[in-house]
């Protein structure tokens, strides 16, 4: 029997604003929809939080055997550079800033974000479709809604019509937003005077003569509007129709929002049941910026080429320490909570290191099936990673008991002990062991020449250079542990 039917995930909907069971639109089937990177620079730690959510959502699916099609997309064209209808293009002006071509800009970035992601070991999407090369497909949509008399065309750019489309359904049942304060609120900004109204979106905008990116359209040589490639994409693959639809918490407006009026006005009937927001980062208790010098890029964790830091991390370390927080929860980055949490993932590695050497008894005295337990109600819990990691650490307590004869476990609960553990930290978790067989085994044979000393002290009645072995060693996270067969040692 698939895990899934033994187990109920309830999932935080932000549709609702609260936690909902999750029931799959087609029974082992599920679509995921997450929108992906706009290719104009290097890719940001806030985007490498959401995706890592993600990453876990994803893995957890496919780790309860649901058959999962994931869908990310990559912004390659029509994404303005103040997220409305008004500016240049982010890609066309990074390539008039360098003097190359658009497809230059997005290919250079495209290859950043694809390598910062696969150093922290993701999963690559199901499907990674482009913007640019659906535009077929969004002007079919365009199409769609001017015929349900729900979006107008002037100047050559086509315009979502709000108002129009709030007279019979709700523009702000995902955001939480009333049109009518909306209206009341909004300025007229330089630019948008074509537009009927002010909360009017593009579908289509017409390109100016320096524009560069620009394709053929019935109405004129123009781009789509950013909104419209999701909902293209997304239908596309997934069907008008799907399970869950995610992103960082700053698209719910407009962009989210805009996504639900298109694919509704389209299609007739709500593109998602489920809808998921990751939340923000902050660095030092203060929102990352670099006009302030207050944040982190990815690859500066493994330079150490940042005032914030005091050393070089690992991949696996900063992806663990991100896992400590749920995805729905404000991420604080510091160089002590991330020392901290380089203890705890080689604390944990060397646990699961120890996995292979402990031996079934007759009988079990821990709670196996309990301990179990607790790590899927963890992730059925909204995907509640912090959670899960406790209660893995609390395996890690189990490993030194058994491992020091205090506790048994039968060979039944033994195997099922070893395989969830290692489910769960690599499987789920995708963590990477760094700590290799060789590195290991030089470790250990120095720690015993160590403590092979220490012994000769002990016997010479040298107590002051037997406890400084034991004290040194504990300041680099080695605890020494002795016993009735002798000095045994653990890594922390």
């Amino acid at each position: 029997m698939e895990l899934y039917k033994q187990h109920q995930l309830k999932i935080y909907n932000s549709l609702s604003n609260k936690k909902e069971a999750f029931e799959p639109l087609i029974e082992g089937y599920i679509g995921m929809y997450v929108c992906g990177p706009t290719v104009y620079s290097n890719v940001h730690l806030g985007n490498v939080r959401t995706f890592l959510s993600f990453d876990l959502i994803y893995r957890y699916f496919k780790h309860l055997g649901y058959k999962v099609r994931y869908v990310r997309n990559i912004t390659d064209a029509g994404h303005l550079e103040n997220d409305a209808d008004v500016g240049e293009d982010r890609i066309a002006k990074k390539a008039r800033l360098e003097q190359i071509e658009p497809m230059e800009v997005v290919q250079r970035y495209t290859v950043d974000f694809h390598n910062v992601l696969n150093t922290f070991n993701f999963l690559p999407p199901s499907i990674e479709p482009t913007a640019t090369g659906h535009i077929i497909e969004q002007i079919e949509i365009i199409k769609e809604i001017l015929e349900k008399g729900l979006a107008y065309e002037i100047n050559g750019s086509v315009y979502f019509d709000v108002l129009k489309y709030n007279e019979n359904e709700h523009y702000g049942i995902l955001s939480g937003r009333n049109i009518e304060d909306s209206i009341h609120n909004t300025r007229e900004l330089d630019g948008q005077s074509e537009k009927k109204n002010p909360q009017d979106f593009a579908l289509w905008k017409k390109a100016q003569p320096e524009h560069i990116m620009r394709w053929p359209s019935p109405w004129s040589d123009g781009f789509p509007g950013w909104h419209l490639e999701c909902t293209a994409m997304s239908t596309k693959y997934l069907g008008k129709q799907f399970d869950i639809h995610g992103g960082g918490m700053d698209l719910k407006f407009p962009h989210h929002e805009c996504e639900i009026a298109q694919a509704n006005a389209s299609n007739h009937q709500m593109p998602v049941n489920y809808w998921m927001h990751t939340n923000m980062l902050t660095l030092n208790g203060q929102k990352m910026a670099k006009s302030t010098g207050n944040y982190i890029l990815p690859n500066d964790f493994f330079t150490g080429d940042n005032k914030h830091l005091s050393k070089i991390y690992v991949a696996p370390v900063v992806r663990f320490f991100m896992l400590q927080a749920n995805y729905r929860s404000i991420l604080d980055f510091s160089d002590d909570a991330l020392l901290a949490s380089e203890k705890g993932y080689y604390r944990l590695m060397n646990a699961v290191h120890q996995l292979d050497s402990l031996s079934a008894s007759k009988s079990s005295t821990l709670p196996i099936n309990d301990w179990l337990k607790s790590c899927y109600d963890a992730m059925n819990d909204d995907f509640n990673s912090p959670i899960l990691i406790a209660n893995l650490f609390e395996g890690v307590k189990y490993i030194n008991l058994l491992k020091e004869g205090k506790e048994s476990l039968n060979a039944e609960d033994l195997e099922v002990f070893k395989t969830t553990i290692k489910a769960f930290v690599f499987d789920v978790l995708g963590l990477v062991d760094i700590i290799s067989e060789d590195t290991t085994d030089k470790l250990a044979t120095v720690i015993e020449m160590l403590i092979k000393m220490r012994n000769e002290a002990r016997e010479n009645k040298d107590w002051a250079l037997s406890d400084k072995i034991r004290d040194e060693l504990l300041e680099k996270g080695i605890q020494l542990k002795d016993g009735k067969d002798g000095t045994t040692f653990s890594v922390n």
